[in-house]
């Protein structure tokens, strides 16, 4: 099977042209290619897929093997797959995943893509559709009891749940210990990927993110904008920021006059190949 390794500032998948032919099991095959030892090494799969709703299907798997809906970083990388490898010369795409369209804009240099800029559509706020479970039309600043002591969250769904928790020191936070805990907290049915946030001013904001089925990760594309939004809806922050993330940065703005949020930050391949499944299913396996 023939592969691509991408990564948006770090956020790196494992990619897949399934334009002609579906990918059989695709979450086992993520959780074998994501092992960083004895796999490829990823944050998860992310396969491209033919679409009669958008020029493209993205269907995204965590390094879990876990089923996705959208993915910020890996969605700007589909579309510089596409159009490096010439399955498009459109400069202007859509792409959807999880039932959503996404429509993004390609910044060309040479011939390759190198930076993209993503409409993420509006951010969802409502308790029950993020899912978390809350009371009121949103979640702002709200307690949760996590390891025996209170934090305040802004919860957010990109099109995948995320809780945002502003602090202090993010870089020194064991988030290997905090990470898990949010992750399988009662009160997110459905999982949730977790940003740590410290506000350096009200442009700029420094995020650790833990995200559901892969751990901590280089960077989010999603959490990023979860985390602009929370900022902005908890005063802190301008509507067009920067994020600073372990990877790198993404520009991030909540337009007020369509309530969409834009995303825009680098792609970049890494390298491509080939693997045997079964070989690769004997040598992960083989613990």
């Amino acid at each position: 099977m023939k592969f691509t390794k991408m990564h948006g500032i770090g956020n790196d998948y494992v990619y897949m042209d399934c334009t002609r032919d579906r990918l059989e099991n695709p979450g086992e095959i993520a959780r074998l290619v994501s092992d960083r030892h004895k796999g490829i090494g990823s944050d998860g799969l992310i396969l491209i897929q033919s679409s009669d709703e958008a020029d493209f299907e993205m269907a995204m798997y965590n390094a879990d093997g876990s089923y996705g809906k959208m993915c910020g970083n890996g969605i700007r990388c589909v579309a510089k797959y596409v159009y490096d490898n010439g399955l498009t010369d459109k400069t202007e795409i859509s792409v959807i995943s999880g039932g959503a369209v996404k429509y993004l804009k390609l910044t060309v240099e040479n011939g390759k893509v190198k930076k993209v800029r993503v409409n993420m559509g509006e951010p969802i706020l409502k308790p029950s559709e993020i899912p978390v479970v809350g009371e009121g039309d949103k979640l702002v600043a709200a307690p949760i009891v996590v390891d025996n002591q209170v934090y305040e969250m802004t919860c957010v769904s990109m099109g995948n749940p995320h809780a945002v928790v502003f602090m202090d020191g993010v870089d020194d936070l064991k988030i290997e210990e905090i990470g898990p805990k949010f992750e399988q907290h009662e009160r997110f049915p459905d999982r949730v990927n977790t940003e740590f946030v410290e506000r350096m001013d009200r442009k700029n904001l420094k995020m650790r993110v833990w995200e559901r089925g892969s751990g901590e990760t280089m960077a989010c594309g999603t959490g990023a904008c979860a985390t602009a939004v929370a900022a902005i809806l908890n005063g802190c922050a301008e509507r067009e920021v920067t994020v600073h993330l372990l990877g790198g940065d993404l520009e991030i703005q909540w337009d007020e006059t369509d309530n969409c949020v834009y995303m825009t930050g680098a792609a970049a391949t890494a390298f491509t190949g080939e693997f045997d499944p079964e070989e690769l299913r004997s040598s992960v396996e083989d613990r």
